[in-house]
């Protein structure tokens, strides 16, 4: 991300997956009506940034609960709620095998996948799914291609590894950052704030 740019980035509204502490990756799962207040209220956080929004690129990751959470967003902020684009770099973390489980379920159908994820979780990859590292790379391969402000829905793993990267994080302290669903997180001269 080239310096002097400004990031604001936005965490989807709630799933009933969320709700249920039920693993989704990139299963498509629609918001909840929760998520969707959420989403509002994010619109409404991000009002005091306009007009200086209006020049900004908007881009969401491609699974429904992103795409919504971004029209919603729009509408709030009296834009065109489909003036967006998708860009699959931004898609959530693969967790393959564990995608539908509820996580209190894992100690008996998968203990030694979650063995092996208490003991490297940066680098531990489920079944058919994505480790920390790769979601990471995938996420600054798209970070370098931002030419201007930039307004972007998408996931929590997604903004554990962006946070890291442009803060200069120990990357294996990004399966334990926060992502809310709640608030804008606004990164711009190395710097983090949350709205």
């Amino acid at each position: 991300m080239r310096s002097g740019l400004t990031l604001y980035f936005v965490r989807h509204g709630e799933t009933d997956w969320n709700a249920e502490r039920r693993y989704q990756g990139q299963t498509d799962v629609p918001l909840n009506e929760r998520g969707r207040t959420q989403s509002r209220r994010n619109g409404e956080a991000m009002r005091a940034f306009l007009p200086g929004l209006a020049s900004a690129d908007f881009v969401a990751s491609p699974l429904s609960r992103a795409q919504e959470t971004m029209q919603i967003l729009r509408a709030s902020l009296g834009l065109d709620p489909n003036g967006y684009r998708v860009d699959s770099r931004l898609l959530e973390l693969s967790y393959g095998s564990w995608e539908g489980r509820l996580q209190d379920e894992l100690p008996v159908t998968d203990p030694q996948g979650l063995a092996n994820r208490q003991s490297d979780p940066f680098h531990w990859r489920p079944v058919g799914g994505e480790s920390y590292a790769d979601l990471l790379k995938r996420t600054i391969d798209w970070l370098e291609t931002l030419e201007r402000d930039t307004v972007v829905a998408s996931h929590g793993g997604v903004s554990r590894c962006l946070r890291a990267h442009l803060l200069g994080l120990d990357p294996a302290t990004i399966p334990d950052l926060e992502s809310p669903q709640d608030q804008v997180l606004v990164v711009a001269n190395g710097s983090v704030n949350w709205v």
